[in-house]
């Protein structure tokens, strides 16, 4: 059942694994020149407690202590004849942390002295398939081959995990996974082996997944991914887990120097380009596995939660949704003119005074309504609930409060969305939220019992007059409902069909992520064209500067900056000219979106809070 169990796991979703093993022995004072597999037996404490602090990380996917514990290699410490009581450990101390939601993974490594025993194939066959069967027995999940630095030395350890499923289980590779893993070295070692040989050895041994692990840090993973995946097509599933980076020596230690947010930020960028399975290798630490899950779940939500009906006495009364143009200010002019709406920063204490200035300067000036996010970049700010009050108080600009599903449980969401239609705060931005980062508040959790397309749901639903649980409120709510979008995605297929299905959630409009190439906007036009319109708001953010376009490009996932417009920001000779160049080309971008008719609007950020250099964007661009 757990086999059965991981394989519709694999194909619902992206899983991570756990991270390195022999790292964080090293850490607690367990030297190399140990078996660290043999550190089940002798102190099982340290082995467990290593895969509990994984489990309790976010990992789905445990690791067994048996990388080296083929007969051959234990050999080598005087071990052989306690290969079966290793690996049975192994799989023993790694159930006890995985519990019955986890899956266990019987890890099988390579043989270091292979090259020197490589004509004695079937003693090396033999001790693959014996390492696989006391896994197997002892109630592994799937079989994890991992760092093979050659194919012909991984085709011996799968074909002998083959034999040991279809002896021990009696079972197939179609029916019980395994994984083959190879190094990265095998791509750039002394005789390279190129991407489709890999892809097409592997699949002739009826593998349904191809690993790539160790060998490389996160860019080095990433770089060659798409051109592994771009082999395997939808025929083999590839899982991606990376060292922690390039390795430094220090005062005789090898120490990993990758923070927690360096590879969380390099998870959201591997399963957008199509990685099933997500985890890390050397150096990769508890922390590290903390920090990518919270990334993957701001990616696809992970547990969010089925909404069912609830059972109820009460005759249940579908509202017909209010007319949208008698919702809001906002509702009755997004279609009808081309509105502006600038995004306003809150505070990050409770002195409100430069936000709601902000705000009463835009409205002066023409501006439609400000953007309020909640908790941008998972820093804590004053809520956008709470500022859009203050705003609305001084300023009869309209607002739209962003509402993230990052950390609120699903009652929480909906008191606060009722909360703000009873404010008179009906302008929606609904979205799923940048997961936690290392900063004031490394341990936050990130709840998202919702994506941003179950929030859309659920506000759909108040505007029906129906709770999150189809009961009766009574009354109904009179939100208007936007969403974002982000055309310049790395996965554009994935990002048109979670468009679509936000609009057939209820999504009334859309602001997309800045954009600096007019090719990619309309790329993604044209792939949205067949969905019902809904008017679209396209991002506007001037570049500040030269490092600040570099920045952009380089270390914000969905960003892309051109080459030619990085050019022209870096020949600016001075800040003040910098700046310049950047509200010239975001008043190019504009002007050049505006011509499009499904562009009904812009969604403008202010350059570090400078709301002038919206007036400027705007004149240039010829808006207004």
């Amino acid at each position: 059942m757990m086999n059965t169990t991981f394989l519709d796991a694999v194909r619902e979703r992206v899983l991570l694994a756990d991270g390195a093993m022999g790292t964080e022995l090293y850490s607690r004072g367990f030297f190399v020149n140990r078996c660290y597999d043999e550190l089940n037996l002798s102190n099982p404490e340290s082995v467990k407690e290593i895969l509990e602090q994984y489990a309790g990380s976010g990992a789905e996917i445990l690791t067994t202590n048996t990388f080296g514990s083929n007969r051959i290699h234990l050999a080598s410490y005087g071990l052989a004849e306690r290969t079966e009581e290793i690996n049975r450990k192994g799989v023993e101390l790694a159930r006890q942390a995985a519990g019955q939601n986890l899956f266990v993974a019987g890890s099988i490594g390579p043989i270091p002295t292979f090259s020197s025993l490589h004509k004695e194939k079937e003693a090396i066959l033999d001790s693959f398939r014996e390492q696989a069967t006391y896994l197997l027995e002892s109630g592994v999940d799937l079989l994890l081959l991992e760092t093979f630095p050659s194919l012909e030395q991984l085709e011996l350890a799968f074909k002998g995990s083959r034999q040991a499923c279809e002896v021990s289980i009696k079972m197939d590779v179609s029916s019980f996974p395994i994984i083959p893993s190879i190094s990265l070295s095998v791509f750039s070692g002394e005789n390279p082996i190129s991407h489709a040989h890999v892809v097409q050895s592997v699949r002739s041994w009826g593998a349904r997944f191809l690993g790539l692990n160790c060998g490389g840090g996160p860019p080095e993973m990433l770089e060659e991914l798409p051109l592994i995946i771009g082999e395997a097509g939808d025929e083999l599933k590839v899982s991606v887990m990376p060292n922690a980076g390039l390795p430094k020596i220090v005062e005789g230690r090898t120490l990993y120097m990758a923070s927690p947010e360096y590879m969380a930020e390099y998870t959201r960028r591997f399963v957008q380009k199509g990685a099933a399975i997500v985890g890390g290798c050397c150096g990769t630490t508890p922390r590290m596995i903390k920090e990518m899950c919270s990334f993957l779940r701001s990616v696809q939500p992970g547990r969010a939660i089925s909404i069912r009906a609830v059972d109820t006495k009460d005759e249940i009364e579908v509202m017909q949704p209010i007319p949208i143009k008698e919702r809001s200010g906002f509702g009755r002019i997004i279609g009808e003119k081309f509105a502006i709406s600038v995004e306003l920063d809150p505070p990050k204490g409770i002195n409100a005074e430069k936000s709601v200035e902000g705000a009463k300067f835009l409205y002066e000036h023409g501006i439609d309504a400000v953007n309020i996010a909640d908790g941008p970049r998972a820093t804590g700010r004053m809520s956008p609930t709470a500022l859009a009050l203050l705003v609305k108080q001084q300023a009869p600009i309209e607002t739209i409060i962003h509402i993230c599903a990052r950390d609120r449980n699903l009652l929480a969401l909906q008191m606060d969305m009722i909360s703000a239609n009873a404010l008179d705060l009906h302008n929606l931005m609904l979205i799923t939220g940048d997961p936690p980062k290392m900063g004031l508040y490394p341990d936050s959790t990130a709840v998202f019992d919702l994506d941003a397309i179950g929030l859309v749901r659920c506000a759909n639903l108040l505007n029906q007059g129906l709770d999150f649980a189809h009961r009766p409120l009574r009354d109904q709510t009179s939100f208007v409902i936007g969403v974002g979008c982000n055309p310049a995605a790395a996965d554009l297929d994935l990002e048109v069909r979670r468009y679509e299905q936000k609009v057939n959630a209820g999504a009334e409009y859309v602001f997309s992520q800045p954009i600096y190439d007019p090719e990619l906007l309309d790329t993604f036009l044209q792939c949205i064209a067949p969905i019902r319109p809904i008017p679209f708001f396209v991002g506007i953010l001037p570049l500040a500067s030269y490092k600040n376009a570099e920045f952009l490009h380089n270390e914000v996932p969905g960003m892309q900056v051109p080459n030619e417009i990085r050019e022209r920001m870096r020949l600016a000779p001075t800040k003040e000219a910098q700046r310049e160049e950047g509200i010239n080309i975001a008043a190019e971008a504009l002007r050049e979106a505006a011509r499009n008719p499904r562009v009904k609007g812009a969604y403008i950020f202010p350059p570090f809070g400078r709301y002038a250099s919206i007036l400027d964007v705007l004149e240039k661009a010829g808006i207004r």
